[in-house]
């Protein structure tokens, strides 16, 4: 072959080349198009939940105890190659590693790690727990205890979760937009469950007197295995699996049931447990963090931009000179008032009548109203260096609330810019805050 004919060759395979990586390239872009177009269907819990959950079965997606704890304290997962598909094996492994709800303790989720399931649903309910005052506990379950006999049975706690956190009408407190609202309806509407030959909710209320022997236990045993549902995500699969949250509250045959005083300390261990995560990421192993560390924590899930996040840690530092530490005891109670922050705001509204500043006695005497317990002076005095804006010992407490809520909701309820140059930013900022 002369050297032309090989140049002729070579030019032809490198153009067949180009042409390959021009059309998988294209190729590439519709499957991102596609999975974008998706993704902008989903809720910011959702993607959270697909973006942490590191297991799967049957094609549904699971947060491990790990993924969930890492979900709700970091932003981004740990690294992994891929998702890890659990066998039969690994299921039943999970279920005798779950300890029962007598020996449940603040350490259980960190203890499991990934000896766990968590599906999407529940995911949701344990975000519900970590925003709950101690007096909307009752309440809680007894949302679950649907027929007042103040036991929770297996069967009425997987219908009344999926109920209460994936109907078919999705709150629109829970969507960035209308459209989207509309679109993720869609997935749990009607016409959606008929399309699949599921029973509409109207047909599956009638169902309920008509059970196999019209006893309501096979009424509800039906409802349950319904009311697991497929979409094109994995959040949700029509097959019933035993999660680690269902056999710590039922036992491994799911025949236990589940009373007001274990759930009441599932919930509190729970929060506690998050918050001592939290906490310990600064102390290293100290009894105090130093108030910037409080600081730090209180202003992580808010969006501020970093000359205001500076200013506010300048301020702490030029008013706090006399550094006492803040105990993990002092951060616990100050978390609590938090989820009262709705009644904190009633509170301070009759006491100000007009949203004036108030002082650190009016902050004090509130939020032992609130929350029945007292802050110490010195937690009291490091919030009023951060928030009091003029240095004239009164609270600005609008700004106040509004950061706290952030807060509160773990940056959820917040508008989080996440497209384009302005997801860059946040993403300089978030690491900015990280690393400071």
């Amino acid at each position: 072959m002369n050297y032309c004919s090989f140049s002729s060759v070579v030019a032809t395979t490198i153009e067949a080349a180009a042409k390959r990586s021009r059309r998988n390239s294209l190729s590439s872009k519709r499957e991102e198009d596609v999975f974008a177009a998706k993704a902008v269907k989903l809720t910011s819990r959702e993607r959270r939940f697909i973006k942490f959950a590191s297991v799967q079965y049957d094609g549904q997606l699971y947060m491990t105890p790990q993924d969930f704890l890492e979900s709700v304290v970091e932003q981004e997962p740990r690294p992994r190659l891929k998702r890890r598909t659990l066998t039969d094996k690994d299921l039943a492994s999970i279920r005798d590693s779950t300890p029962p709800l007598k020996k449940g303790s603040t350490q259980m989720f960190r203890s499991l790690r990934d000896k766990g399931i968590i599906s999407f649903t529940e995911y949701l309910f344990l975000l519900s727990i970590l925003t709950k005052p101690q007096s909307g506990f009752r309440i809680a379950f007894n949302m679950f205890d649907t027929d007042g006999n103040e036991r929770v049975d297996k069967n009425e706690f997987l219908v009344q979760i999926r109920r209460l956190f994936s109907s078919g009408k999705i709150p629109k407190d829970r969507m960035e937009d209308e459209a989207t609202r509309k679109a993720m309806e869609k997935i749990f509407s009607h016409a959606w469950r008929d399309k699949r030959g599921l029973p509409s909710e109207e047909d599956e209320e009638k169902a309920k007197s008509k059970g196999k022997d019209g006893s309501p236990a096979d009424n509800q045993e039906s409802q349950a295995e319904k009311d697991y549902v497929d979409d094109e995500q994995g959040l949700q699969r029509r097959h019933l699996v035993d999660t680690t949250l269902t056999t710590h509250f039922f036992g491994k045959k799911g025949k236990d049931e589940l009373k007001f005083e274990g759930f009441r300390r599932f919930m509190e261990n729970l929060q506690t447990e998050v918050l001592e995560l939290e906490f310990h990421e600064f102390s290293k192993g100290a009894e105090t963090i130093n108030e910037v560390d409080f600081a730090k924590i209180m202003l992580r899930y808010t969006y501020l931009d970093t000359d205001k996040y500076d200013m506010y840690l300048d301020r702490l530092l030029d008013r706090v000179k006399d550094e006492k530490g803040i105990t993990f005891e002092e951060f616990r109670i100050f978390c609590q008032f938090l989820n009262t922050l709705d009644d904190f705001v009633i509170a301070m509204r009759m006491y100000t009548l007009a949203d004036h500043p108030i002082s650190k006695d009016e902050f004090h005497r509130a939020v032992k109203i609130c929350t029945g317990t007292s802050l110490s002076p010195h937690l009291v005095h490091t919030v009023f260096a951060l928030f009091d804006e003029d240095g004239d010992g009164l609270l600005s407490y609008q700004e106040f609330i509004a950061i706290m809520k952030d807060r509160l909701h773990r940056g959820f309820k917040s508008h989080a810019k996440n497209e384009g140059y302005d997801a860059f930013k946040e993403c300089v900022k978030q690491e900015l805050k990280s690393s400071s």
